[in-house]
């Protein structure tokens, strides 16, 4: 089928429609430039540059006429900071367009769509008392994407939400999101980090799992997405290996030191007038609970298979000590 892409050049995108050529899809994409160094796009994808906040309905409509599919592989995440309320920002670029992208699709004839939410929407759905949504600014805008999302979807209009988790893996050119974490691993004498884990993917699964929702999916429905569930402890013996200190010890924290952490990254957003999209003192909470997720109920349905995760965390810590060690030049990840 004919697909249409919104950021098709970024670490998700571009897999995806590697995936969806090779599987005898044809992808067309529009992305901010610019294309990071050395990376290795399909050459069948064919790409336009420009910001998709900006596109008219017209040229949407344009790229629409004649797809079956529409990827959103496109959006800011939880680490942008901004003026308050900060919530206005994720809604100008996580819902408003969207939106406005799924009622052109729709009119269009367009069939199935796959959108990159966040794995924050599963939890914040099966939290207690909604406390995810009340604290944090970014999880309430992702369930709300959610839900906008689910709105337009029918039995001629199939739309699937992917809730995704942590992402391992890399782009040539492209700064790993991981920089930040290894730079502070790299401070210590010791790591220190709080109980708890995650569950999460590789790039390719996540390709896989945005493939398989616009070939399988029907209907409306939101996929919690999780292959590997690892805890905090076990992932950190992955990045030590791959930093060189495969000996260096780990303590782990009680909750209430990493909430003081948590306070100062918010004094410091009040100082410089921001606000952050999770609230890091009540983010305690979820930091510190084992936040897994069964592959059974998003990575199976959609076919994902099983990839190696400790190359994906090598492969991303590697390039993150470049980065910090000046060996090369990236570029940081767009809202796109």
């Amino acid at each position: 089928m004919k697909i249409f892409m919104i950021g098709g050049t970024g670490l998700i995108g571009s897999e995806t429609a590697r995936i969806l050529i090779e599987r005898g899809h044809e992808v067309t994409s529009i992305a901010l430039p610019p294309v990071p160094t050395g990376a290795q796009l399909p050459p069948a994808m064919k790409i336009e540059f420009g910001n998709y906040l900006e596109l008219s309905d017209e040229v949407i409509t344009n790229y629409m006429k004649g797809c079956e599919g529409f990827v959103f592989a496109a959006g800011i995440d939880e680490r942008v900071e901004g003026p308050a309320p900060i919530y206005e920002l994720f809604k100008k670029y996580n819902i408003t367009p969207l939106e406005r992208f799924l009622r052109i699709a729709k009119d269009c004839g367009v069939k199935h769509v796959a959108i990159c939410g966040s794995y924050f929407s599963y939890f914040a759905k099966n939290w207690p008392k909604k406390e995810l949504t009340k604290w944090h600014p970014y999880i309430r805008s992702r369930v709300d994407q959610e839900n906008v999302a689910m709105s337009f979807a029918d039995e001629n209009f199939n739309v699937a939400v992917l809730e995704l988790p942590y992402i391992f893996g890399t782009q040539p050119g492209r700064k790993p999101v991981w920089v930040f974490l290894v730079e502070q691993i790299r401070g210590m004498k010791k790591t220190m980090y709080p109980g708890g884990g995650t569950t999460m993917v590789t790039v390719r699964q996540t390709g896989e799992a945005l493939a398989g929702a616009i070939e399988r999916n029907r209907g409306g429905k939101c996929y919690p997405i999780g292959y590997y569930n690892l805890t905090w402890v076990e992932m950190l013996k992955i990045i030590h290996k791959y930093m060189g200190t495969p000996d260096k010890k780990i303590v782990t924290i009680p909750d209430w030191l990493y909430s003081l952490g948590g306070k100062q990254i918010k004094k410091k957003q009040k100082e410089a007038g921001q606000e952050g999209g999770l609230d890091m003192v009540k983010f305690t909470k979820i930091m510190c609970a084992e936040t897994f997720i069964d592959k059974k109920l998003g990575c199976e349905p959609l076919g994902v298979q099983p990839d190696d995760i400790d190359a994906a965390i090598g492969d991303s810590i590697k390039l993150c000590l470049e980065v910090l060690d000046g060996k090369i030049e990236t570029i940081g990840m767009k809202g796109e």
